[in-house]
């Protein structure tokens, strides 16, 4: 099931263009997660606030539903050189599993990732072999390794795999698990839901003890959450799809606390996609999976979500355009300015937002 949403806008890809320093992209995270800062946009009252992030839970209400997306980043990025030409060297990351040892990736450089192409990995330990190539020039590669040594691919991409940080990222990660939510369960991300990365679990059980629900649902990011938005009208672009899942155990418990009354917040954009994906017209959510290329910015009309933590997207992206959806563009490009003045810190590792 693909899940694609669209709303008509006169909006260009341009008018999500803000300035930024480079020196306000963090290059690592906060020495404890809880202590980022946090910018709550209150949309009823226009009001902006700057506090700490552990501050969240003066916000919240104890029917509120907190959700988050609890899919675990894998060490997706590999290393190798073309079979019988160790010259010939080239950078895999995994995107999605299609089938058993058969991943959707993209290879650097592509010109050597032609059909019926073989490399090599961790010294041999992990041998692919390209078997079709995708829209936007993915790979689809079919991987081999020892199956009595090893019990999966997983196994073998935590010992030569490393953290598929992104490229604004510079420094080296000192601990792989900073990229990576106190929650996370289910491996297949090839990028963190960094909202996430905020909360520690002690804060967690604080807020469980409000009597605020914890919801997980499950969104594999992939390229559909980072992809680069080259349309200059918005709407032009196309989502690459990723998959999803929300049990029956969290549909009943969101629901549960809608019909209480209490608000849906998410945690993160790709919970937030997930949610808009599954939700019916009267906001009542079902358990689900399958793939989504829902795509949301201003104009959509929210059918679930009441309010969204997040952090602060890059220039034109379409998580900008997603949190300007929620709010509206004039806001969140302002808020943007003022995040910029105060210096707050920008992107995976940086500060974050709420908007209620």
């Amino acid at each position: 099931m693909i899940i694609n949403e669209r709303s008509h806008t006169e909006l260009k890809t341009s008018d999500f263009y803000y300035d930024l320093p480079e020196s306000l992209i963090a290059q690592h995270p906060m020495p404890e997660r809880d202590t980022s800062r946090l910018m709550v946009l209150d949309r009823e009252m226009g009001t902006v606030e700057h506090r700490i992030f552990r501050d969240i839970t003066e916000y919240l209400r104890p029917d509120d539903v907190l959700v988050i997306n609890d899919s675990k980043v894998i060490p997706a990025r590999l290393f190798g050189h073309a079979e019988g030409r160790e010259e010939a060297t080239l950078e895999l990351l995994l995107l999605r599993q299609r089938e058993l040892d058969t991943w959707e990736t993209l290879v650097k450089p592509g010109k050597r990732a032609r059909i019926g192409s073989r490399a090599v990995f961790g010294g041999g330990i992990l041998t692919g072999e390209v078997v079709d190539i995708v829209e936007e020039g993915n790979r689809i590669i079919r991987f081999d390794y020892d199956r009595e040594k090893y019990a999966n691919i997983y196994e073998i991409l935590h010992i030569i795999g490393l953290m598929p940080l992104p490229p604004y990222i510079t420094e080296q990660l000192k601990e792989n698990d900073r990229y990576q939510t106190v929650y996370a369960r289910e491996e297949g991300s090839a990028a963190a839901p960094t909202a996430g990365l905020h909360f520690t679990p002690e804060l967690l059980k604080k807020i469980r003890d409000m009597g605020v629900a914890i919801a997980p649902v499950m969104l594999h990011v992939g390229l559909g959450t980072f992809r680069p938005v080259k349309a200059d009208r918005i709407e032009e672009h196309v989502m690459h799809t990723e998959f999803f899942s929300v049990s029956e155990e969290s549909a009943r418990i969101i629901n549960e606390r809608k019909a209480r009354g209490g608000r849906l917040i998410c945690v993160g954009t790709t919970s937030c996609r997930t949610i808009e994906s599954v939700a019916r017209e009267d906001g009542t959510i079902p358990a689900m999976s399958g793939d989504t290329g829902i795509f949301i910015y201003p104009g959509y009309r929210f059918k679930a979500v009441d309010a969204l933590i997040t952090n602060f997207h890059l220039p034109e992206s379409t998580l900008l355009m997603l949190v300007s959806a929620l709010y509206d563009k004039e806001s969140i490009m302002k808020a943007y300015e003022v995040a910029v003045r105060e210096k707050y810190r920008f992107f995976s590792f940086g500060d974050a937002m709420f908007i209620r």
